[in-house]
């Protein structure tokens, strides 16, 4: 080999060690990068959690776990519990998963499993999609011009019908409820469900569907049978988002609960939830009921986060399952 034969080799070595080092210098780059992105995340989480707790600790001291269990609400006594608020949101939520997740479901079933033509599905999905960027205001708007007038003969007749049902008694229903409440939230929650539940259809094997056809399974047996349980971890991870979606929701609850501080276990009469009195009452608060309101907050995120775990143990039960 001829001197310059190893020079040109030389410098091809030097030119593929430097294009290495640029390589490998980038990738630890953006992996470093990513991990200060994770860890920003995780401290903005934290000093949410810190800052609402610091500012709930008057409240906390002053009112213990009493606050939990309280039913009145009054700034002029400086009187503070949020047990009916506790039950508007558990009840509203409920409602909402109760209407959404049949909704959802057979939603996403209609569209990945081939019931009709592409030219169909195709703007079902994107009105699906234009319901989540429809503003929760307007659908607060929408409930009290449109869907009250709309149900209020209905809700008169299930509670003349069924008064002696604690969840259907009470007056005969005027406007705002915690069921109209747990309608419209129902409408902002089933595009969740329907989005992920469709996405866990189309990521299953095909040769999943194709089995069960071949075995001599009819489509609905094959949907109920094999796709459904194959797809569950999927299913309760949507629920499971839904309902945290529900939970947190403020605008619908603040305009059409009613914002009844008390409890009232008819589902038809006015109620109030976590959400919608912070929003309510939070502009003209002093300063031990702004405390208040951020321990209300505090309540609001362990629900949220024993809500989150519950879902966590599920889905890795359901994963669990499908291996």
């Amino acid at each position: 080999m001829t001197s310059s034969a190893r020079d040109y080799d030389s410098l091809q070595d030097i030119s593929i060690e430097k294009k290495m080092d640029t390589s490998r210098i980038l990738d630890v780059g953006f992996v470093r990068l990513t991990l200060a992105l994770a860890v920003f995340a995780g401290v903005i989480l934290i000093l949410v959690i810190l800052q609402t707790a610091e500012e709930a600790l008057p409240a906390v001291q002053q009112f213990g776990w009493s606050f939990l269990v309280t039913t009145r609400w009054n700034p002029v006594e400086n009187i503070y519990g949020v047990l009916p608020q506790i039950y508007g949101s558990l009840m509203t939520s409920l409602v909402a998963l109760i209407f959404a997740i049949p909704l959802g479901i057979g939603t996403a079933i209609f569209l990945t499993e081939d019931f009709a033509p592409k030219w169909i599905t195709t703007p079902i999905s994107f009105a699906i999609e234009l319901i989540v960027a429809i503003p929760s205001v307007v659908l607060g708007l929408w409930g009290i011009f449109v869907l009250i007038p709309a149900v209020r003969p209905i809700f008169r007749a299930i509670n003349e019908s069924m008064k002696w049902f604690p969840l259907f008694g009470g007056p005969a229903p005027r406007g705002p409820s915690l069921l109209i409440v747990g309608l419209v939230l129902s409408i902002m929650i089933s595009p969740i469900i329907i989005s992920i539940t469709r996405s866990t259809f189309e990521s299953l094997p095909r040769n999943l569907r194709d089995g069960a056809l071949a075995l001599g399974a009819t489509r609905w047996e094959t949907i109920l049978t094999v796709m459904i349980p194959a797809g569950l971890s999927g299913i309760v991870s949507s629920i499971m988002l839904a309902m945290g979606r529900a939970f947190g929701e403020t605008m619908v609850a603040a305009m059409i609960s009613g914002n009844a501080n008390r409890i009232n276990v008819s589902l038809l009469q006015p109620g109030s939830t976590i959400t919608g009195l912070i929003a309510s009452q939070f502009g003209e608060a002093g300063r031990l009921q702004v405390s208040a309101l951020m321990y209300a907050g505090v309540v609001l995120m362990v629900l949220s986060l024993v809500a989150n775990v519950l879902a966590e143990i599920i889905i890795r039960k359901f994963q669990n399952v499908e291996r």
